[in-house]
Formats: C-alpha cells, sequence, structure tokens
C-alpha cells in the first residue's frame, strides 16, 4: 500500500518575507491522516486556519496565496513544491506573518527543513487526483494543459528577450519516473530584472529581494557572483513553481502538465477547470490489491535522496 506521508517531529526556520521584507517564523508541525495541508497565521487572534484550495488562492501576478476573511498567506508555491516532492500528504504551518519566508529563493532549504524532521509514513493510503481526460487553459499565446499520464511529468517552455536567459535551455521535461525532486529540481531559484526590482521596492514589493534569495540581472548578464545551479535554472524554476501551485489541489497528480509561458495565475485557472469538470479526474488510492504505477513507486522513493 502507498501511504500517506507526514512530519516526524516539528521543525522550524526564520526567514524574511520576498515582498514585505519583514521576519518570518515558521514553524512545521505533524498532522494527522486525512488533515492535508493546513496553513495558520499564528500572528493573529484567534488564529486563522487556511486549508490549501484552489478557490482560495489569491496575489497570482507575483506569487501563489490564499486567503481566508481577508487574512492571508501568500508564497506559499516553494514550501507546497518541497511538500510535493517528498509525497508529504498531512502538515500544520504555523507562520506568524502574511507570507512564508524566501530563504534562498528556491525549494531546497524547505527540502532539508523537512528532511530534518525526518518523513514518517501513516496508516491509511495515500490519495491521488488522476487526471481522465486532458483539460487546458489559455490566454493569448499563454497555455497550460493536463493529460492522462501514468505517473507525473511536467514540460514548461520560457519567452524572454534577455540575454541571459536566451542563453540557456529555455525548455525542459522532468518526469519523475526518471528525475530526482530533490536533485533535479528543488534548487532552481526565482529570478528578477534589477530594473524591476527596483520599480518594486520603490512601490512597497519586492522589499526583502537581494541577490540572496534571487536570481538578479541587469541588462545583460546575471549578478549573482555564484552564477546558476542549473544549466537550465530558469526554466526549472517554473517547474518548480508549478509543481507547487499544482498542490494546492490537495493531492498529488497522476498527470502530464504541460505549458508554455504560463505563471501562478494560469496554474490555478487550470486547476480550477480541472476541478469543475467531474468527467476529467477521479481520487484513487493503491494498495495491494491494486499496484502502485512504476512511476509512482520511484517518485515516492526520491525523499531517500539528499543533496
Amino acid at each position: 500500500m502507498i501511504r500517506q506521508r507526514t512530519l516526524k517531529s516539528v521543525v522550524t526556520a526564520t526567514g524574511v518575507g520576498l515582498h514585505g521584507g519583514r521576519k518570518v517564523n515558521l514553524v512545521l508541525r505533524p498532522a494527522g491522516v486525512n488533515a492535508g495541508i493546513v496553513f495558520h497565521r499564528v500572528d493573529v487572534l484567534p488564529p486563522i486556519d487556511l486549508p490549501v484550495d484552489p478557490y482560495a488562492v489569491c496575489d497570482t501576478r507575483m506569487c501563489s496565496g490564499l486567503e481566508k476573511g481577508g487574512c492571508k498567506v501568500g508564497t506559499v508555491e516553494h514550501l507546497m513544491s518541497a511538500l510535493a516532492g517528498l509525497g508529504i500528504d498531512n502538515l500544520h504551518i504555523d507562520v506568524d506573518a502574511p507570507e512564508i519566508p524566501i530563504l534562498d529563493g528556491s525549494a531546497g532549504p524547505f527540502v532539508f527543513l523537512l528532511q530534518s524532521g525526518g518523513i514518517e509514513e501513516q496508516s491509511a493510503p495515500k490519495k491521488f487526483l488522476r487526471v481522465k481526460k486532458t483539460v487546458e487553459y489559455r490566454e493569448d499565446d499563454k497555455f497550460v494543459r493536463l493529460s492522462p499520464y501514468d505517473g507525473f511529468r511536467l514540460k514548461f517552455s520560457i519567452v524572454f528577450d534577455h540575454p541571459a536567459i536566451d542563453s540557456t535551455s529555455t525548455e525542459v521535461e522532468v518526469d519523475f519516473a526518471r528525475h530526482s525532486y530533490v536533485r533535479d529540481v528543488s534548487r532552481a531559484r526565482t529570478f528578477g530584472f534589477m530594473q524591476d526590482v527596483e520599480f518594486m521596492q520603490a512601490n512597497g514589493l519586492a522589499l526583502g529581494g537581494s541577490l540572496e534569495n534571487a536570481i538578479v540581472m541587469d541588462e545583460y548578464r546575471v549578478l549573482n557572483a555564484e552564477g546558476l545551479r542549473y544549466a537550465d535554472e530558469f526554466v526549472k524554476h517554473k517547474v518548480l513553481d508549478a509543481i507547487g501551485d499544482l498542490y494546492i489541489c490537495g493531492y498529488p497528480l497522476l498527470a502530464a502538465y504541460t505549458a508554455h509561458k504560463a505563471g501562478h495565475a494560469l496554474n490555478n485557472r487550470l486547476l480550477r477547470a480541472l476541478l469543475e469538470d467531474a468527467s476529467a479526474w477521479e481520487i484513487v488510492s493503491f494498495d495491494d490489491s491494486v499496484p502502485a504505477p512504476a512511476a509512482v513507486v520511484h517518485q515516492l522513493a526520491d525523499p531517500a535522496l539528499v543533496f
């Protein structure tokens, strides 16, 4: 049986919010079977619970956030990506600010944090959302698509008129039947342009942004002294974001995801389009009588890897 997973012990981290620039304390706590992923704003009284839900998503221009009754938790996508990559189904996430800390701009520190707490299998079968027919969402020349697939595969292409990006691979395919989330995806950092950062900071946004938590470019080159972590780090980060955005549905997907020039908003539109077509999906589990696809077994063995 493929079992649900949570943490073995409580782990904590402190960092800076990317957009607010303020100190953020984060606590990750084990959760019971079928609890799902639940964010808790513990700096308000009474604390507000924000379970992951595609219909609670807000602030999709620059990140994926959740909102309930006017209370928000922003920049959840990197942590959600790490949870999806490590196969964690149930977790309580306490945060004392309106956004998750950005840390180094990738999912790598969250992977390390989760692995430090230990991953524990639970008594109940893991639930997957299996895509049964193709669902697509388009806006102009941008599109996102989910198609039936006996595993989880993502294909992403980007277009930027910038020499530093154009000199790298702008298309990538990641199939977790062959690839490792920890090794091949988790360390890809968010990226931006110096002129945009300056404009946003002048308008009270990206106040926590720096060369320590993002790839930053001027008109011609990458400004980070250490360069890139992957030869295709820009498009790999878009895959990392997509994994986190899609996991906001509350279940790991059995599907092939394809995207061109997409971002948080289109990913959320795609999830809503999928869920609103009851014939396009089903919830499945795998036990001794229904063996799991080989790709699923491979993916869930990946958390044993460290970097």
